[in-house]
């Protein structure tokens, strides 16, 4: 075999849809009995819907989620204030998706199994791994009773993950002092499903936000306090309190709680996604603030990296230390993604305690990851100018790209462009530079 995935969330399943429609053998593990169903995530980046399109699960995404669903703003029945953060965004050629999709987590992950059927991979549940050995051959995983043999191992599964508990490695950073929220899935009798609803007061804060194709709106709360000042475990009942003392709605009534969590401000990273065969890619690499939704998206951008680059491998396409661009490239940008998640929850948290401010301050141009680029990597080849001003490592517009596995070449002008599988731009050339694309090409196989 030749990749073995662990963890069965967004991250590992991108990865394996990707892995899968190259012809490469994988295997998907998940330690967890049953499918979940708790919303958790519940935002698509405009990036990360430019890399479902490419997998070939845009339209069914689309038809499960939602867009420009408008924030409004309470105090008690009033409305102070509504806005849609989105407004004004419109599709072009080059940016097909210019605002994010509200969509479930547990519904993205269903379209990813369901995709990755059509190759024939089926998650294997309840599929614990225990612990791993690597050799200059593979690695030799033990998962429940039985060893599976890969060639590469990818890490996938989540902030307690085993596999960077056995690599040894940290997530390094800090828990921020910001008091925790508790989270969950109920339905509610007395709001309307076109708005995500949002009380901010001194005594706390509540949001409830429908989820697309669901009876169910996910809710968002300040904790509840035992008389000791210890925050109470979530549940219908402290929900409903937590409503009705920051709210005061009459007639609103939250009832069949499916799914409850709770959120914990974490600011942390690993210093290194690669050791030797085995790999991190997701929250078991690093984990944010939840302020603008990054987390899920930024392990969706990991696996797309990482994905295409163990595929040129296998094909013998590409030499190993092009692997480790995958290092070189995401660990920057993880960085990065928790410097804007931390901003984002300061001017989040600064926007509550004024009339009529909400989670709609989050919003930052940043947050599509549309702005994204590796123009450090070595992967990045400017050798003349672009008349459009882009560099190597820029992501390259959609307009004239086709999806699929393989590089692509286009030309603006006297200039030729050719664009990574994961869409961005590896080479800028002058035209007439007829060697240039397949000396960069051969530049992915020299193993030195």
């Amino acid at each position: 075999m030749d990749v073995l995935v662990v963890g069965a969330g967004p991250t590992g399943l991108t990865l394996a849809c990707d892995l899968a429609r190259r012809g490469v053998t994988v295997r998907v593990i998940d330690r967890a009995p049953e499918f979940p169903r708790g919303s958790r995530g519940k935002g698509l980046s405009p990036r990360s819907l430019e890399v479902f399109d490419d997998l070939g699960v845009i339209d069914r995404l689309l038809a499960a989620g939602t867009t420009h669903l408008p924030h409004r703003k309470y105090r008690g029945a009033e409305v102070v204030a509504e806005v849609d953060p989105e407004a004004g965004r419109v599709a072009t050629p080059g940016v097909p998706y210019p605002v994010g999709l509200l969509v479930p987590q547990w519904r993205v992950e269903q379209i990813l199994r369901e995709r990755l059927a059509d190759f024939g991979v089926t998650v294997e549940r309840g599929a614990e791994l225990r612990t791993f050995t690597q050799d200059v051959g593979g690695v030799t995983a033990t998962v429940g009773e039985t060893e599976i043999r890969a060639r590469y191992v990818v890490g996938c599964d989540g902030g307690h993950s085993t596999v960077r508990r056995t690599l040894g490695l940290r997530l390094h950073g800090e828990t921020p002092d910001i008091q925790l929220m508790a989270v969950g899935d109920v339905e509610v009798d007395g709001l309307g499903r076109d708005a995500w609803h949002q009380w901010f007061a001194d005594g706390g804060a509540v949001m409830l936000c429908p989820l697309p194709g669901t009876d169910a709106f996910q809710v968002q709360a300040s904790h509840e306090l035992a008389p000791d000042g210890t925050p109470l475990e979530p549940s219908l009942e402290t929900f409903q309190r937590t409503f009705d003392r920051v709210a005061g709605v009459p007639g609103v009534r939250l009832h069949d709680l499916t799914w409850r969590s709770t959120y914990r401000v974490n600011v942390r990273m690993v210093d290194r996604l690669r050791v030797g065969r085995v790999f991190l890619a997701g929250d078991a690499a690093h984990v944010h603030p939840i302020a603008g939704g990054l987390g899920m998206n930024t392990g969706v951008q990991d696996a797309y990296n990482l994905g295409w680059k163990i595929g040129h491998v296998l094909a013998g396409e590409a030499g190993e230390p092009l692997l480790d661009t995958y290092d070189e490239e995401r660990l920057p940008v993880a960085s990065r993604v928790l410097d804007i998640t931390s901003e984002r929850l300061d001017a989040v948290l600064a926007a509550i305690k004024e009339s009529g401010g909400g989670v709609d301050a989050v919003s930052a141009p940043e947050l599509t990851q549309l702005q994204l680029d590796y123009r450090w990597s070595r992967l990045s080849r400017n050798l003349t100018s672009h008349p459009d001003g882009l560099r190597a490592g820029d992501r390259a517009p959609m307009s004239g790209l086709s999806r699929g596995t393989h590089f692509q070449a286009y030309q603006v002008g006297n200039t030729q462009v050719l664009v990574r599988p994961d869409g961005y731009i590896g080479l800028i050339a002058d035209v007439n530079d007829t060697s240039a694309a397949a000396d960069y090409l051969r530049s992915l196989s020299r193993e030195e």
